[in-house]
């Protein structure tokens, strides 16, 4: 962080003389330089410099220049102090613009997203920052249909389940359910909730930012495995990795997965598959993709055999159809009327009618299971 925090021991001083105590130690922020010297005062904004001032004249010369001293006082006497929150906070706001575009912004309120959250910052009548949290979905909804949080506890409890009510094992999936709002949160308050909605992202982004972030790869993380989870090394093998792809393939794309994928299968050797487009890193295999990979691990113990089937083309475009409906999750987008889509349900129970036996088989033929099984 830059500047220096006020130490004036009143714990909500004027913003003007907050910055003239400071000055002793120097201040330079966001365009605003304040500092103090045996001939005087000295105070610049991009468009003026005064020199050689009283303490009285120091005051005197804020004024007019109240968006500088105001938007430094909130940074280090409002503002969590800790890096990472600090550094979020700024992010919200655009920090590179120049402070009175970024005032006369925030008076109208600014938003920017952070996964399936919509953040928006604006200052209250006082001059004060507030935060308001809502789901992206819910970006116009009108406050008086959603339901109104203060507490960003919460957020553990609403990240739970997903809209229709059932559990979601990966709290950044893209399933989180809409209808809430927490509102007129202060700096500190926001920063829970958004952690309490995707828990440690804000510190993994920031140290992202810094060229900080220790990523663990695949390798590394299955050759940590013990008891049940062990069997997943016996699958660490072969030549292009292509079971750790079509796992990243299938857990931690942009539809399944908000974090962007940063580790490879090590150090040395990348993936053949995107990571994603997320703001926020994923800096190791999650424990959803390590019990995944061990159900898959077991599967892929089977030997391969070979079916005959009859199916109509038709009908092995529908199977190919129905299986790209389930993996997209695009199973209720589908309306009932649209039997032209190939994974429209009547059509499944139609091909189910006509090509299982009694027993579920497809077309008659029976499934040979291996023993392990």
């Amino acid at each position: 962080m830059s500047g220096t925090t006020a130490t004036d021991p009143d714990p909500d001083p004027d913003p003007a003389e907050a910055l003239r105590t400071a000055a002793a130690d120097g201040v330079d922020f966001d365009g605003l330089e304040a500092t103090r010297h045996d001939d005087g005062f000295h105070l610049a904004v991009p468009d003026a410099s005064y020199d050689d001032l009283s303490a009285s004249a120091f005051l005197d010369a804020t004024r007019g220049h109240e968006a500088y001293v105001e938007n430094w006082f909130f940074w280090h006497q409002h503002a969590p102090q800790d890096d990472a929150s600090w550094a979020f906070l700024r992010w919200i706001e655009r920090p590179d613009d120049p402070v009175p575009e970024r005032c006369e912004r925030l008076a109208d309120g600014t938003t920017r997203e952070w996964g399936q959250l919509l953040v928006e910052a604006r200052t209250d009548e006082g001059g004060q920052r507030r935060y308001d949290l809502r789901h992206v979905d819910d970006a116009d909804a009108d406050v008086a249909t959603l339901s109104v949080h203060t507490d960003p506890t919460d957020a553990r409890r609403i990240r739970k389940t997903d809209g229709n009510g059932r559990y979601r094992p990966l709290s950044t999936a893209p399933t989180l359910a809409r209808g809430w709002i927490f509102d007129d949160l202060d700096p500190t308050a926001l920063v829970r909730a958004v952690e309490g909605f995707y828990p440690a992202t804000i510190q993994n982004w920031h140290r992202e930012r810094a060229g900080d972030l220790d990523v663990a790869h695949w390798h590394e993380t299955i050759s940590r495995q013990t008891g049940i989870y062990g069997v997943v090394q016996t699958w660490d093998r072969g030549e292009g990795h292509d079971h750790v792809n079509w796992v990243a393939e299938a857990c931690c794309a942009d539809s399944q997965c908000l974090k962007r994928r940063e580790w490879e299968y090590d150090e040395e050797t990348p993936l053949n598959v995107p990571g994603g487009d997320g703001v926020f890193p994923c800096r190791e295999p999650c424990s959803l993709v390590i019990a995944t990979a061990r159900r898959w691990t077991r599967m892929e113990a089977e030997q391969a055999r070979t079916y005959e089937f009859d199916l109509t083309p038709s009908e092995k475009a529908q199977i190919e159809a129905i299986i790209d409906a389930v993996a997209d999750g695009r199973t209720d987008e589908i309306r009932e009327a649209d039997t032209s889509d190939g994974a429209n349900r009547y059509r499944a129970r139609y091909l189910r009618a006509k090509r299982f036996d009694d027993a579920g088989n497809l077309c008659g033929v029976p499934t040979e299971n291996d023993e392990a099984e």
